[in-house]
């Protein structure tokens, strides 16, 4: 496999994770390995001790590679390796769907995000800058590590962790302090407030799509064991305690063809605290030919045109997700960017369609970008 082999159907998004020693980020990353939500996920770290394998199951180990026995594989590879090791991950025999690099004592975690921006490899995109933060610990932190004002000014994420053990007006205290944190004049990271690392793994990644008996002609793994305890552990512990709790969602559902200008006025000024944003577009006479998929995570965002399959419904279809977002508000600004008439059937691109057209095409990735 190089740079120039073509890029798989679904390209695989890698996940930056980060946080000061004790936040919980390795908590929380043997969370997602435990509920994956079926996806096989690649992780990189430093050294293997981020990972609990024992509890995993290891299938099997060449060099710096360790296969756990749930489908999922584990690295350890410095920041030199880091390229390499991505092409390994992506190849067709690891059958991966997440990447999460760990990034204790591999690199600051803005060059991780470059490095990965930078990639010349066709089959990643971007996920995500998620740093764990202790909230109980959090001044303590910043006087040790003043430098956590930068993580947390590039961060697309943050997870307040340990909110067990924080009041709640000092949990809005520090969100506060770690929306100051954000460049001038963007949007801040979105921020989930959690316990023992439990957030749920659709806010970083999708449900993976397998084909039909591929996951449920199996045995019983670790993962449901592990899984199936926690369930029972948290069983009366409340509706706050569930794993979904943390987040809004919205969905949209337009038959109306969008306005691209106005759309693109609405990513290009994202609220406070969406994260991300998935689906598929329909510019009607923009682009007759593609729906256009859209990946937005923090303030990454891609549009990639596939073309309609015959007889499909020509409807724009997103799903937004974050925390604190104001649902209806969302609802109403995405309806305001629809155009004001359906276009007639036989309506063919202008110049002045093409225009409209520019602000979206500047977020597609043409193959020589790769």
């Amino acid at each position: 496999m190089n740079a120039s082999s073509p890029p798989r159907k679904q390209q695989i998004p890698v996940i930056v994770l980060t946080g000061f020693l004790g936040s919980g980020k390795t908590t929380l990353l043997n969370h997602l390995l435990r509920n994956r939500a079926g996806n096989r996920i690649g992780v990189i770290v430093n050294d293997f001790g981020a990972i609990e394998i024992d509890a995993m199951t290891v299938s099997g180990q060449v060099g710096s590679t360790v296969s756990l026995g749930n489908g999922c594989l584990c690295c350890a590879v410095d920041a030199s390796e880091l390229d390499t090791f991505l092409e390994t991950l992506t190849g067709p025999a690891a059958r991966l769907d997440v990447i999460v690099i760990e990034a204790s004592g591999l690199a600051e975690p803005q060059e991780l995000v470059r490095m990965i921006l930078a990639s010349e490899n066709p089959h990643i995109v971007y996920g995500g800058l998620v740093e764990v933060v202790d909230a109980a610990e959090f001044d303590a932190t910043r006087d040790r590590h003043p430098e956590i004002d930068r993580h947390l000014a590039v961060a697309d994420l943050v997870v307040l962790n340990k909110t067990d053990r924080v009041a709640s007006e000092e949990q809005t205290r520090i969100q506060d302090v770690i929306a100051a944190a954000g460049a001038p004049g963007r949007a801040g990271a979105a921020v989930i407030r959690a316990t023992y690392g439990r957030i749920d793994p659709e806010l970083l990644f999708d449900p993976a799509l397998r084909p039909d008996g591929e996951e449920k002609a199996r045995q019983l793994t670790f993962e449901d064991l592990l899984r199936a305890r926690s369930e029972e552990e948290a069983g009366g512990a409340g509706h706050a305690h569930h794993l979904h709790a943390a987040y809004d969602s919205v969905s949209f559902t337009a038959d109306v063809p969008m306005n691209p200008r106005r759309l693109m006025e609405f990513l290009d000024s994202r609220p406070q605290g969406l994260y991300r944003i998935k689906g598929f577009v329909d510019f009607g006479v923009g682009d007759r030919a593609n729906k256009y998929a859209l990946h937005s995570v923090g303030r990454f965002l891609r549009f990639d045109p596939q073309p309609w399959k015959r007889d499909e419904p020509r409807q724009t279809q997103l799903v937004l997700i974050g925390s604190g977002i104001a649902p209806e508000a969302l609802h109403k600004e995405l309806a305001d960017c629809r155009e004001s008439t359906a276009p007639a059937p036989d309506a063919t691109q202008d110049a002045a369609h093409e225009r409209s057209m520019w602000g979206v095409l500047r977020y597609v990735q043409r193959p020589d970008d790769a």
